[in-house]
């Protein structure tokens, strides 16, 4: 019998999530439903020194906005927990102690000054940057080149120390990687890594693969950033629980900018989000700009992201949730780089919003409009408003400027473009249309528009110019939706008032 599918994602509470963290929720979250297993989130924060109060909270918020819920977490509970690796404190040493006890794992006893000094004694110009692996571990201070006496009475006396994975050398170490294919290391290439530091705390490389193991992980998929710590974490499953107890794993590609991997200096050099929504940091106050606050719809923002190094193998671009769920296959993501472009982001939102039912977008749109001081707005006029310029909106805040006259009327027109030809005949043949709107029995686009052209021409004028000073009286400008879809929403009272207005304007 087949395990059942269970994945997950482990973000270090130290900031915003970034768009690649959010993509690796995306697939995670897309195969676990794919295949009817759990999506697990799990808060990785050993590092104590580099937690950020409001970290977790905001990653949480980020995944409901998305609509990438988790099945279990410390939000959600589930059998598995806790669900918060710091609260896991104290599972983790045992199994660094059974390392040591198979001979995979030594005590390392060994200061901050004596890891300087070592740094600095072996460095050459070829090896600037020495590490503490299998050609130098036996010069340092632990329980390798100790006696058995020495390290007792160190541990006895209570000597700060860590616990370090003893790396084996000329082994090559290989694992399929369901992107790559078979990715292969050797092992005297790797350091010995630290597994457990010296307050007790699990690093991420013994952590990951005790949590995995207990939560009953079977696929594990992350960014390829990890793939140099494929050696160290294949190890430790060999030694700890054997090799067929290991997830598959995957590792997916980096999310390009325009100078390399995209990163938050590139959203800040070229005026892009790279959070899903707005993060500022606690220690500097700096605000960086999500997509959420720049206008995107959830819908559109987990579309690209999932078009971000995958497709279902056809030129298909807009996908619904349930068609990702459907489509999706991990032998569909690509192994090479995804380039973000921010101009493709903007076409997914905006044939997001095209589709939108105006219901939909109503809430949205109306706090926009509300932090630009319009507010008490009826429901209706404002959906159909919605509707008749959704079409022109790549973003949210475009809705502001393209049916905000809707609900408040211009005090400002552009009369460069109609005084000059502005004449006494249009005056009257616009005084004519007044009367005209005021007695009108049915107030609907074909009612106005043909009484507008039989009064052109019973004047001998021409409708074409007399459109443009009609769309100026209505909203100020060159700009907005037909002219008479415009004065339907308007209503009789406000259009006739705006008419008004600028004759007596131009006057």
């Amino acid at each position: 019998m087949e395990k059942k599918v269970r994945v997950r994602f482990a973000p270090s509470p130290t900031g915003g999530l970034h768009l690649g963290g959010v993509r690796t929720v995306l697939y995670n979250y897309l195969f676990a439903r794919r295949h009817g297993g759990d999506f697990i989130v799990r808060i990785e924060d050993t590092d104590q020194g580099r937690f950020v109060a409001g970290a977790e909270e905001y990653i949480f918020d980020t995944l409901r906005w998305c609509g990438l819920e988790p099945d279990e977490s410390v939000q959600h509970g589930g059998a598995f927990g806790p669900y918060r690796q710091s609260e896991r404190k104290e599972s983790y040493r045992q199994y660094a102690e059974q390392l040591i006890r198979d001979g995979y794992a030594y005590y390392a006893f060994d200061t901050p000054e004596d890891l300087e000094k070592m740094r600095q004694e072996n460095k050459t110009s070829e090896n600037p940057s020495p590490q503490y692996d299998h050609s130098i571990r036996m010069k340092m201070r632990n329980s390798l080149s100790l006696s058995v006496d020495e390290t007792k009475q160190l541990l006895d006396a209570g000597t700060r120390h860590v616990i370090r994975i003893k790396m084996p050398e000329h082994e090559t170490i290989r694992f399929t990687d369901m992107i790559r294919g078979e990715v292969s290391f050797d092992s005297s290439t790797v350091d010995d890594k630290v597994l457990l530091k010296a307050d007790g705390m699990p690093t991420y490389h013994l952590a990951v693969v005790v949590d995995d193991h207990l939560m009953q992980i079977t696929h594990a998929f992350r960014g390829e950033e990890w793939l140099p710590s494929a050696p160290v974490h294949i190890l430790l499953w060999k030694y700890l629980f054997g090799l067929d107890q290991m997830p598959q794993w995957a590792h997916f590609p980096l999310i390009l900018g325009p100078s390399g991997k995209l990163s938050k200096r590139d959203g800040a050099k070229y005026g892009f989000p790279v959070f899903a929504m707005n993060w500022t940091d606690p220690k500097t106050g700096e605000l960086t700009e999500g997509f959420k606050e720049k206008g995107f719809l959830p819908e559109a923002f987990i579309n690209l992201l999932a078009l971000l190094g995958w497709n279902d193998g056809t030129e298909k671009e807009l996908f619904t949730r349930a068609e990702l769920i459907e489509k999706f296959s991990m032998d569909r993501v690509h192994s090479a780089g995804a380039k973000f472009d921010y101009e493709k982001a903007k076409w997914f939102n905006h044939e997001w919003i095209k589709q939108s039912e105006a219901g939909s977008l109503e809430s949205g749109v109306r706090s926009l409009l509300a932090a630009n001081g319009l507010d008490n707005i009826n429901s209706e006029q404002l959906q159909q408003a919605i509707t008749l310029v959704k079409d022109r909106c790549n973003l949210l805040p475009d809705f502001v400027q393209q049916l905000g006259f809707f609900f408040v009327a211009p005090t400002q027109w552009d009369t460069d473009a109609v005084k000059p030809k502005w004449n006494e005949a249009k005056k009257l043949f616009f005084a004519e249309l007044i009367r005209n709107y005021e007695l009108a029995a049915v107030w609907d686009v074909a009612t106005l528009e043909n009484n507008f052209k039989e009064i052109a021409a019973a004047n001998d004028l021409k409708p074409g110019e007399l459109m443009l000073p009609f769309r100026i009286m209505l909203v100020g400008g060159k700009f907005g939706p037909g002219v008479f879809d415009i004065a339907v929403i308007l209503g009789r009272e406000e259009t006739i008032e705006r008419i008004h207005k600028l004759i007596k304007n131009l006057n």
